[in-house]
């Protein structure tokens, strides 16, 4: 089981070569939420990491990851604050939100923010650390590449891909 394990070593969320690095400033976004909040992107917050997280209406993988998103803002409160992100018609995305209970969650409308990170596919994530650096970022299509963007921060490493070959040399 053992050799197993190493041989289909878990996948964790497919990080894209373009936009900010880990390990870089985020870039600095003051927007305003659909709900009217003030949401601050790249700024330092103190004790918090924040979770942007790029998603559609019209997206059936960002759908199936709305129930994870919700259980992760709730296990982590106080660590991380999780900001959903998107573009386009803001009735609509008002509907969205109502549709699937998302008004706990600040969401902000602004393809430059998508730009700025280099978003190409959805739903795509990234984490930035309480001095609003870059830690993590990926294409996410599971709970389980989500959650390797969190372990991935925790310990100290770009992507979990890294820490495995790191680990097997």
């Amino acid at each position: 089981v053992g050799i197993l394990h190493e041989r289909v070593a878990p996948m964790g969320a497919l990080m894209m070569d373009t936009g900010p690095k880990v390990g870089e400033a985020a870039p600095r976004f003051d927007l305003t939420g659909l709900g009217g909040e003030a949401v601050a992107v790249g700024a330092p917050t103190g004790a918090a990491s924040t979770l942007l997280f790029f998603l559609s209406p019209t997206c059936p993988v960002c759908k199936k990851l709305l129930p994870v998103l919700r259980s992760l803002q709730r296990a982590e409160a106080g660590r991380l604050a999780v900001v959903l992100a998107s573009d386009g018609e803001p009735e609509r995305q008002r509907e969205f939100i109502r549709q699937h209970s998302l008004e706990g969650f600040p969401y902000v409308l602004s393809t430059e923010l998508g730009m700025a990170f280099r978003v190409a596919k959805l739903p795509y994530a990234v984490l930035l650390d309480a001095a609003g650096r870059l830690a993590a970022k990926g294409l996410i299509n599971s709970r389980e590449q989500l959650d390797s963007l969190l372990n991935a921060h925790d310990m100290g490493t770009p992507t979990i891909q890294q820490y495995i070959d790191k680990q097997a040399a």
